[in-house]
């Protein structure tokens, strides 16, 4: 890639963002991590990756100064891709952490999965079943691609044509959204191998060199 685009994955001092920034290292993508808002003004992109409580993790995005700063990002329509918590805290609040204000971005809960006799957390391999497949960042992946998630809760955004694609776990779910250059995942790419690693460079190609 083009040394020219920087890329930044936010880290906030909780869950696992190795496995993306071996990813992106590996697409010749290495990224810096951010933990400070001055990071982000010398950024073309930004990640938002990592697993924990819904609370916890705006405690600690509000301590570092950053609830603002990707706010400003994702309504200036700057590319952002979140994953997993990076997903769930786009909305208003979740039923994980009563009481606790999300980023807002998008109108909706983030909500538990109904009590069945399916184990919670779902854990594994599933199916996204995509609204399109020829839209960017969704190419060349296949009509129901398989990736691996591990959640408890899910986002269930109030205007439905947000929804990229759709899970079904006992019930159906928005597996991710997508608005202009904003891409959000409920799965891990960075984990689900050769399908993840595509969509990753998928949405690499499209902000930034056409040659990655």
């Amino acid at each position: 890639m083009s040394p020219d685009f920087q890329i930044g994955v936010i880290d906030y001092g909780g869950g696992n963002i190795r496995s993306l920034v071996k990813a992106l290292e590996a697409l010749g993508a290495p990224p810096q991590l951010v933990t400070t808002p001055d990071q982000m003004r010398s950024l073309d992109i930004v990640f938002f990756p990592g697993q924990g409580a819904f609370g916890d993790c705006m405690a600690k995005l509000e301590n570092l100064g950053l609830v603002n700063p990707l706010l400003d990002w994702i309504k200036a329509d700057k590319p952002f891709f979140g994953i997993c918590i990076g997903y769930q805290l786009l909305f208003e609040e979740s039923e994980e952490s009563p009481g606790v204000r999300g980023l807002s971005i998008f109108e909706g809960q983030v909500t538990r999965f109904p009590q069945s006799e399916l184990k919670v957390p779902h854990m594994g391999w599933n199916s996204a079943i995509l609204r399109d497949s020829s839209r960017d960042p969704w190419t060349d992946l296949g009509e129901n691609p398989y990736f691996y998630y591990v959640h408890s809760y899910f986002p269930t955004p109030l205007d439905a044509s947000l929804i990229a694609a759709q899970t079904e776990y006992g019930v159906p779910f928005a597996g991710a959204i997508q608005r202009g250059r904003l891409v959000a995942t409920q799965f891990h790419p960075e984990k689900s191998q050769k399908t993840g690693m595509k969509f990753i460079r998928n949405f690499l190609r499209k902000h930034t060199s056409p040659t990655l």
